[in-house]
């Protein structure tokens, strides 16, 4: 027995100067933060593979926000664990709708221009194999910054064999000086984003209306945020996605607070009916929906929940 008690002590005291230089081993091989990663979420509708990227995030302060008071805002948020100290966090969601044959953007993020958490759009096209000169087509659902940002860099236009599709009353009421004038300061750099876009994209297609801009992809109105916001519905197969901006901004308000809005938004009264209308149409339809702020990756459908609304997120996998 003696001669085992010393072989096991031996033993311990042999371990002991391993152990005690293992933590310093482990820190050695960190340097650092790790590289940031392209964040997307991928779904199959029909033949079409729709990738939502990540363009990164800002955080909204409650003050922004309009059908509420600043307190209003804070509680809502943060009876969904939401509320930040500063603010409630909205994502900035794009869109790449792959059909076998064409690549077709769907907004281009702020990139950079009104929050330092974004511009990760390009990166993250690189990652997934896209350059920008692959993009065949945008459609730009409406012209505030943080959703045509990633269009222009540079005084150059970086989606140089891209068709450019927006409504055209967005472009009217952005490039003209009246309005800009009247506008608060807050919105100024949309507008010089819309006149840089207009000046640089000379396969600008200003639209009018529903339309089919490709097969299985189509716009629809969803005026009020902006005089010219649109969605796009992606449909084949019997499966859809529509894509609808800034018609919902967070679970917490929306659809619930219908009236809950934010101070981008140029026509209140417009903005609150359209989502009035909208709401209950998308529950009876059971649409499966992706809306830019929403948490990312900001897919899922509005559900009646007794005599209410809510909104419910949906499953997701990647598909590779």
């Amino acid at each position: 027995m003696v001669d085992l008690s010393r072989r096991r002590f031996a033993a311990t005291l042999a371990a002991l100067p391993l152990l005690a230089t293992a933590p310093s081993s482990l820190q050695a091989r960190s340097t650092g933060p790790l590289s940031r990663l392209p964040v997307t979420a991928r779904y199959q509708i029909g033949r079409f593979e729709v990738t939502v990227i990540s363009d990164g995030y800002i955080d909204f302060p409650f003050e922004l926000f309009t059908g509420v008071t600043p307190d209003q805002a804070r509680q809502a948020t943060a009876a969904v664990h939401a509320a930040g100290r500063n603010g409630v966090r909205g994502s900035f969601s794009t869109y790449l709708i792959n059909d076998g044959q064409r690549l077709i953007l769907v907004d281009s993020g702020p990139a950079g221009t009104v929050s330092k958490t974004s511009g990760y759009l390009p990166a993250t096209l690189k990652a997934l194999g896209v350059e920008a000169g692959d993009i065949d087509a945008v459609i730009l659902t409406h012209a505030h910054v943080d959703h045509i940002g990633g269009m222009v860099s540079g005084n150059r236009n970086n989606y140089p064999n891209a068709e450019v599709y927006i409504d055209r009353r967005d472009i009217r009421t952005f490039t003209d000086p009246a309005i800009e004038a009247r506008a608060p300061d807050i919105t100024k750099s949309s507008f010089a984003a819309t006149q840089q876009l207009v000046g640089l994209y000379p396969r600008l297609q200003q639209i009018d209306g529903d339309r089919e801009i490709a097969r299985g992809i189509s716009v629809f109105d969803l005026s009020g945020h902006t005089p010219g916001q649109i969605g796009v519905k992606i449909e084949d197969g019997g499966e859809s996605l529509n894509l609808v901006s800034d018609m919902l901004f967070h679970p917490a308000a929306h659809p619930a607070l219908p009236g809950f809005g934010i101070v981008f938004e140029m026509d209140k009264a417009a903005a609150d009916a359209s989502r009035a209308r909208f709401f209950p149409k998308a529950a009876e339809e059971k649409s499966l929906l992706a809306a830019t702020h929403m948490p990312f990756p900001g897919v899922g459908r509005i559900v009646k929940d007794g005599e209410t609304l809510r909104w419910l997120a949906a499953d997701w996998s990647y598909v590779g």
